[in-house]
């Protein structure tokens, strides 16, 4: 199986998990004298079950991120450096969405606010940390199409 089919059912049993737990949910508890849609030990029996094979996938598709290179980089160094990626372009664009707030003034005699960056550099930056961002993630994606899970 390649680390992206692998990825497919891990995300997969996510999903499955979170619909066994609300259908568990839902089943909690009954009117006297009726019955459950569906038996919450069957569902419990289900759900452990998924969890259990969502623990053996997760252990495996780590130990191929940690065994894995691409360049010279490990797909979990790749894969670090892209979710700080995402954090320090999410906290550019705040802040040129900061900065870029026009403020209304009525008067000339009310207090005027300026930014205390240039927009148009942050959004430079934030064009080029995106650039790495696609170029990375692209990487990452060919990659868990040619890795074997281990």
């Amino acid at each position: 199986m390649k680390l992206a089919e692998a990825l497919q059912l891990r995300a997969d049993l996510k999903r499955q998990i979170e619909q066994l737990s609300n259908r568990l949910y839902n089943n909690a508890v009954v009117q006297q004298d009726e019955k459950v849609n569906e038996e919450p030990q069957e569902l419990l029996k289900q759900l452990n079950l998924c969890q259990k094979q969502l623990q053996q996938l997760v252990c495996r598709i780590n130990m191929t991120n940690c065994n894995s290179k691409v360049d010279d980089e490990t797909l979990t160094e790749m894969i670090s450096k892209k979710d700080c990626l995402i954090s320090t372009i999410s906290i550019y664009q705040r802040l040129a969405d900061s900065a870029s707030t026009n403020t209304f003034r009525a008067t000339r005699t009310e207090i005027k606010i300026l930014p205390t960056v240039n927009v148009k550099d942050i959004q430079k930056k934030i064009d080029s940390l995106s650039k790495q961002l696609r170029l990375l993630d692209n990487k990452i994606q060919k990659a868990n199409w040619e890795i074997e899970l281990l």
